[in-house]
């Protein structure tokens, strides 16, 4: 069995909907009332959710958005490539993995409402990481990317939108 199919038998990781394979493990019991979110919160809120989230190198993470920041911890693999688009479409790249000397982050954080995506770098790869969300993660408040129209918000980056979106 390789290393791949080890680690997602490991943590039981099942199929995620922006690409890579997730599970979550954390989701603390304390509620954030909807009254206390801003607008863009539709319900209430756990104080925080945390997944473990693997990538490979026969797939990427497509570019989506939540409400939320999300912090990214590097635990093994390779490294990523992760881009991000503000509201404002500026465009920036960063590598999360160990090497720091070299400029990669063993931690990143995703400003909340910023489209993201990443692809792992080396060839026949993979990259396990874990994910924090604050307030918590819910399915309410993710937007998976359709090409057309973030092409049509960002056309300066149609051909980054081309490579990380599916349709």
């Amino acid at each position: 069995m390789n290393r791949i199919q080890e680690i997602i038998n490991a943590l039981d990781l099942k199929p995620h909907p922006e690409g890579g394979y997730y599970k979550e493990t954390y989701r603390s019991e304390g509620i954030i009332k909807t009254d206390n979110l801003n607008a863009n919160y539709n319900g209430n809120r756990n104080y925080s959710t945390c997944i473990y989230f693997l990538l490979t190198s026969d797939n990427f993470s497509a570019f989506h958005k939540i409400n939320q920041d999300e912090i990214w911890h590097f635990y093994e693999g390779s490294s990523i490539l992760l881009h991000t688009i503000s509201e404002k479409g500026k465009h920036e790249e960063f590598i999360i993995g160990n090497d720091i000397t070299h400029g990669e982050n063993p931690q990143l954080i995703v400003p909340g409402n910023h489209w993201f995506a990443a692809s792992i770098i080396e060839k026949d790869a993979y990259a396990l990481v874990g994910c924090t969300v604050a307030p918590g993660f819910d399915f309410s408040d993710f937007i998976l990317a359709k090409r057309k129209e973030l092409t049509a918000l960002f056309p300066a980056h149609k051909e980054l939108i081309n490579n990380y979106t599916h349709q």
